[in-house]
């Protein structure tokens, strides 16, 4: 029936859609699938924003208080750093263009967050040292808590809530995060590149297989050549590893293909890495310079040179090493491998119902593959005469995986064991056994790194100490002694105790001529952005017979070199005679003992040495005075324990024996220069 005209109507129909169901997401489509509680809630993990708050608050913690344990880390990135920034630093013969093995292309990464500071903080240096080390521990926590996310998502809730747990605490996390080395910028696009290849291998994920190839050629490019080979798993997978793919027979030589064309593709986009990285270091040093190639040629293809002019060490340092830094976790990740060998035996169903195809890979094979990396990399340092620290730190966080996944297995044998005994997998689901277990694995790890890292801060960070202690308090001294110390301008608004004291400035210590030495202590100088402008840094004779760094030259003599306007410090081009690539001593890098302003030093009153290259300068008060000193552990004569952990009370402390690491003053030079400065100040007085 038609409705009038100029007459409203109302029609009542039904929605012509209806509302589409809700897709439930599956709980147990990853990698390992839990066997009992199947259908109960998911164990609580947290959210991406989440862990990367909680990360980042540990790791920015650990920018902020945790110590340089590497002269190299100083030596090697914080001086060339220095030097671009500042015009001046010391230089060591990596970096000189005869044998450029250190990037530039990797430094200059690290120049945008001291702009920032040095915007933001009125030109303080220190700022921009802290600015440079938050700037890692933030490019950490992101890359962290990205693995942590697609463990959580591709191999099991649990494997990915221990992996966050084990991460969090630990303390080889702590101390690698927030260096300055391309070891631990490895870490960062290894732990990135680990994360997008936790996902199985297939047709459908190409963008994972690029991401991938690429952050790992971006570490072995622009961080550190050698840690390409935690990518060998990777592409052994992507070549020959069925994985995520269901590949009849008639098949196969079509899918091999596209495998190795979609690899070798990715991998030649990788390569385009190399054109900026060549150009910058080709700028740098004023001539072609291929740095990845220049670190493989001196570390594996020289005869007379190399890494073992630095020393070697026994097979299991790295094994004693890791034991230190993540303690019980360490048996977990070496379990890893015999431990997916044993679930395959007694709870083979813990990687889902699999039968035996020749068309598709085993889920066993696709673990192992993403175990198999650390123990990889593992065996390759191992088998190196010369060993160091942090040569480990690529693999760190996989072997946080490794530890995790370990966990998550032994818990499975103990549900299967009990579901064997009570035959009830009702009661395997009630009982707390099995979250006991886990829950004291990673309370024990946790209280241990926490342990260790309070040690390293309480026994060892004093050389950082002591540089601030010079900086804020001694520097102000000579200042205020003088009359040259700038009086704060008067506020009109009262203070109250959370107001700033105000910035000293420090520009008219330059007028004294101080020089700053170490001895026996110069592998743990922390670098010039700790030290003041105005203050120079210089090496004295110790017992120490190999070579010490030189300074950069802070102009350029050579008006070809200087007349380059594309790269800002042409002195890098410079090649110094006084570098050599065999560690031998070179006695201009010395200044004596009597020109020193400052010097700083450490001594053991348990085990003293008076020889004459490394006297006691601490207890020759008629020359040197006692300006700060504080407690320093003497690891030599403390007992193990008590020396690599930390315990509160007097009682534990007492177990050590410490030593004196001093700022020492000396007396007379710094008299005549006090004396100097305050005639020079009268006279413009007059």
């Amino acid at each position: 029936m038609a409705s009038l005209p100029g007459t409203q109507t109302l029609r009542f129909r039904g929605p012509n859609d209806k509302p589409k169901p809700s897709v439930a997401k599956k709980k147990h489509d990853g990698i390992l699938q839990d066997q009992i509680r199947r259908t109960a809630k998911l164990p609580w993990s947290p959210s991406f924003a989440f862990a990367l708050r909680m990360i980042l608050l540990v790791r920015v913690s650990g920018a902020m208080y945790s110590n340089i344990d590497d002269c190299d880390e100083v030596y090697n990135f914080w001086e060339p750093l220095h030097f671009f920034d500042r015009g001046y630093g010391f230089q060591t013969w990596e970096t000189s263009p005869q044998y450029a093995i250190r990037s530039w292309a990797y430094i200059l990464l690290h120049i945008f967050p001291t702009t920032i500071a040095r915007f933001l903080a009125q030109d303080q240096k220190r700022v921009a040292f802290f600015a440079v080390r938050i700037f890692l521990a933030v490019l950490s926590s992101i890359t962290e808590v990205t693995l942590y996310r697609k463990v959580y998502e591709r191999v099991n809730h649990r494997v990915g809530r221990y992996l966050f747990f084990i991460l969090l605490f630990n303390a080889g996390m702590w101390n690698a995060s927030a260096a300055f080395l391309p070891s631990s910028f490895a870490m960062y696009t290894g732990t990135l590149a680990f994360a997008y290849s936790i996902i199985p291998s297939s047709s459908r994920e190409s963008q994972s297989t690029l991401y991938a190839t690429l952050l790992y050629a971006t570490g072995a490019i622009v961080g550190w050549p050698f840690a390409l080979a935690l990518a060998i798993p990777f592409v052994i997978e992507e070549l020959f590893v069925y994985s995520g793919d269901k590949v009849p027979a008639d098949f196969r030589l079509t899918w091999t293909v596209k495998r190795w064309r979609r690899l070798f593709g990715c991998g030649a986009i990788a390569a385009l890495l190399l054109i900026p990285v060549v150009g910058i270091d080709s700028l740098a040093y004023g001539k072609f310079a291929v740095v990845p190639f220049n670190i493989v040629r001196y570390n594996i293809l020289s005869s007379d040179r190399g890494p073992d002019l630095y020393g070697t060490s026994p097979w299991n340092f790295y094994l004693l090493n890791l034991l230190l830094n993540f303690n019980v976790i360490l048996p977990f990740a070496l379990l890893a491998l015999p431990a997916l060998a044993v679930t395959a035996v007694v709870d083979k169903n813990r990687l889902g119902q699999f039968k035996r195809s020749s068309e598709e890979s085993s889920p066993f094979t696709v673990l192992a593959l993403r175990l198999s990396p650390f123990y990889l990399w593992l065996g390759i340092l191992t088998a190196q005469p010369h060993k160091e620290e942090r040569f480990m730190f690529p693999a760190y966080t996989m072997l946080c995986f490794n530890a995790a996944v370990t966990v998550y297995l032994i818990r499975g044998w103990m549900e299967t064991a009990f579901v064997s005994i009570t035959k009830s997998p009702y009661r395997a689901s009630r009982t707390s056994i099995f979250s006991t277990f886990t829950l004291s694995v990673l309370t024990t790890t946790t209280v241990l790194s926490a342990s260790r890292i309070a040690a390293n801060w309480k026994y060892y960070h004093a050389p950082l100490s002591v540089v601030n202690h010079f900086e804020a308090q001694e520097l102000p001294h000579l200042l205020n002694v003088t009359g040259m110390l700038p009086v704060p301008i008067p506020s009109t608004r009262r203070r109250n105790k959370k107001d700033e004291e105000p910035r000293i400035d420090l520009t008219p210590i330059k007028d004294f001529n101080l020089t700053l030495c170490y001895g026996k202590e110069w592998y743990r100088f922390p670098g010039h952005y700790l030290v003041p402008d105005g203050v120079r840094v210089a090496f004295i004779k110790s017992e120490f017979e190999g070579l010490l760094p030189g300074h950069f030259p802070e102009h350029s003599t050579n008006d070809n070199i200087a007349t380059m306007t594309w790269w800002p410090r042409s002195e890098t081009r410079i090649v110094p005679q006084d570098q050599n690539d065999l560690n031998k001593e070179e006695p201009s890098h010395y200044i004596p003992a009597s020109s020193c302003s400052y010097l700083i030093d450490v001594d053991f009153p348990s085990h003293t040495s008076n020889s004459l290259q490394e006297p006691r300068y601490a207890v020759q008060t008629d020359v040197w005075e006692r300006v700060e000193c504080q407690p320093f552990l003497d690891a030599r004569d403390s007992p193990l324990l008590s020396r690599v952990l930390w315990l509160p009370g007097q009682k534990w402390r007492s177990m050590n024996v410490w030593g004196d690491y001093c700022l020492l003053k000396n007396r007379q030079v710094v008299a005549d220069k006090v004396a100097k400065v305050k005639q020079l100040e009268q006279s413009k007085g007059v």
